[in-house]
């Protein structure tokens, strides 16, 4: 106990310097948290992927269609619990700023393929018997305020018109890796429209989810689909939900090892903060130091108060970056909701926090420690006045 007064005794003898590296400690610690969660928002598709989920798409391109019929024949093959399908659907509400992600699904399925998306019984009822209703995630409900009831009009990119839909229900996340952001309805909706107005792109889907029933079942159905449609004119590729998310991270993979470096350059720069912090303390008490190698103190006993000075400054200022990392995220998330709709502060990125406090703590302290241990008594009491 008494030493720990010491160290905070020491750490505060000069309150305008170590509070301004204690501010830029915290600092530097939320500037790290927060670019870390970013790059796990970016990754977090990824990380909810199902490991039963398969994505089957045209070989091409995803922006190719797939026939219809190749539902069935994706259902026989062994393996397959249940499949669904999904059109991206590309509309805007209001203004191109108000980016949501919107997919024709098959409504039947949809909640049987993904129970992450809570729905109340009622709500899930209205929809599936309404076919121009829609389903939207809280988070997109909140954000424009809509209510069950409303009607919301979409205009349509690749899709042309303006498609009315009426909101039905409002799902929650069963998880918080649960993307709540996402608005879907009628596919059989869409496929009539189209029937009329553009009879060519009609009965085509965008992209088939097939369920398995293992996990290790996954790589096998997945060959077995992609060979029932070999030579075919629309070929495919299958692949699980997980990798086919990590195709769309991949395209913005340079901005994402960008964040990454600048999360590590802002450690190293506090780091040289508060080696420049220690040094000038450690410079001024030269002569403290031999004083106390008189007194009889090793040069070890010396070493463990600077680096226990060091540590606790850090520490301090990671506990406050630590607290101000959470309403900083929430804030940040709700601004960037429609581009990053999952962004949560996890457990890893605190780890890292501590982790990276704890290195800079120690690097801080070596020069000054070293030099303490080196000091000899007669050059440090010359320091004295």
């Amino acid at each position: 106990m008494q030493i720990l007064k010491l160290l905070i005794k020491n750490s505060f003898r000069h309150k305008l310097r170590t509070s301004l590296t204690v501010f830029g400690i915290t600092i530097a610690i939320l500037a790290f948290g927060l670019l870390r969660t970013v790059v796990g928002a970016w990754y977090a598709g990824v990380e909810a992927s199902s490991s039963t989920r398969l994505i089957t798409r045209n070989s091409i391109s995803i922006i190719f269609f797939l026939p219809l019929s190749y539902k069935e024949k994706i259902r026989q093959i062994p393996g397959v619990k249940n499949i669904s399908y999904s059109n991206w659907f590309g509309g805007i509400y209001i203004s191109e700023k108000n980016f949501i992600p919107n997919f024709a699904v098959e409504a039947k399925t949809v909640f049987e393929l993904w129970p992450e998306f809570v729905v109340p019984e009622e709500q899930k009822n209205d929809f599936l018997h309404d076919r121009k209703s829609c389903v939207a995630g809280r988070k997109v409900a909140e954000r424009f305020g809509w209510k069950i009831g409303d009607t919301i009009t979409l205009k349509g990119t690749i899709f042309p018109g303006n498609w009315d839909f009426v909101l039905r229900g409002i799902y929650k996340g069963k998880y918080k890796s649960t993307d709540e952001t996402q608005f879907f309805f009628h596919w059989d909706y869409l496929n009539e429209s189209l029937k009329k107005t553009a009879p060519n792109r009609a009965d085509q889907v965008g992209w088939y989810v097939v369920e398995v029933k293992r996990p290790e079942l996954a790589a096998e159905v997945a060959t077995a689909i992609d060979k029932t449609f070999k030579n075919s004119l629309a070929e495919t590729i299958t692949e699980t939900e997980k990798a086919f998310q990590l195709g769309f991270v991949a395209m913005t993979e340079a901005i994402v090892i960008a964040v990454r470096i600048v999360s590590f350059v802002v450690i190293f720069i506090i780091m040289a903060v508060m080696a420049n912090t220690m040094a000038m303390t450690a410079r001024e008490r030269i002569g403290e130091y031999a004083i106390m190698k008189t007194l009889g103190f090793g040069g070890w006993h010396i070493a463990g108060l600077i680096f226990g000075e060091s540590l606790f400054i850090s520490a301090v200022g990671c506990g406050l970056g630590i607290a101000a990392t959470y309403p900083a995220a929430a804030a940040f998330g709700d601004a960037m909701a429609a581009y990053l709709p999952v962004f949560n502060v996890q457990r890893q990125t605190i780890y890292l926090d501590i982790a990276a406090s704890l290195i800079v703590g120690l690097i801080a302290g070596v020069f000054p420690a070293w030099r303490a241990v080196k000091l000899r008594i007669a050059d440090g009491l010359r320091r004295i006045g």
